[in-house]
């Protein structure tokens, strides 16, 4: 699914994305939602930035991942962070059009491109299977030549 984004590009790298575990919600420009035997996933999009919460049979609630540019927060992205069954992993890669393009039309996919480039955009998907759930995202910033990917992986059983 694509949306347009109707707020406007600011994130000018992928060094400005950091990462928190926990913390409050934001509102969404839209939202991805998967669903399964005990766990359901909204994967939001927040422009240039995501934010996952799943809500699964774990003690403590809700499990809420957001990368984002978060004021007051400059830790970078790490390459890797575990913690119980939920392990993240990011990486900046060098930008390739075509890629963007394969992303664009991914099924099961929500794609949001911001107005003025077709290169700028965040893209959310998921999957489970064998009592794993795994989601990830796509970070474009084109005046950069960058992709900021993360991979989110979570132990349900």
């Amino acid at each position: 699914m694509i949306t347009t984004i109707s707020v406007p590009y600011v994130d000018t790298s992928a060094a400005e994305l950091s990462f928190r575990l926990g913390g409050e919600l934001i509102e969404p420009l839209d939202a991805l939602v998967v669903s399964g035997h005990g766990y359901r996933l909204e994967l939001r999009l927040l422009g240039a930035s995501h934010q996952a919460i799943l809500e699964w049979d774990r003690p403590g609630g809700p499990l809420v991942e957001t990368v984002a540019c978060l004021p007051g927060d400059p830790a970078p992205l790490p390459g890797r962070f575990a913690e119980g069954r939920y392990t993240f992993a990011s990486e900046v890669r060098a930008l390739d059009p075509a890629r963007l393009g394969r992303l664009k039309t991914r099924p099961g996919a929500l794609v949001g491109i911001f107005p003025g480039s077709p290169d700028a955009l965040t893209a959310l998907a998921a999957e489970a299977s064998g009592g794993l759930l795994r989601w990830r995202t796509w970070h474009a910033y084109p005046q950069s030549g960058e992709l900021a990917v993360t991979s989110t992986t979570v132990e349900l059983q």
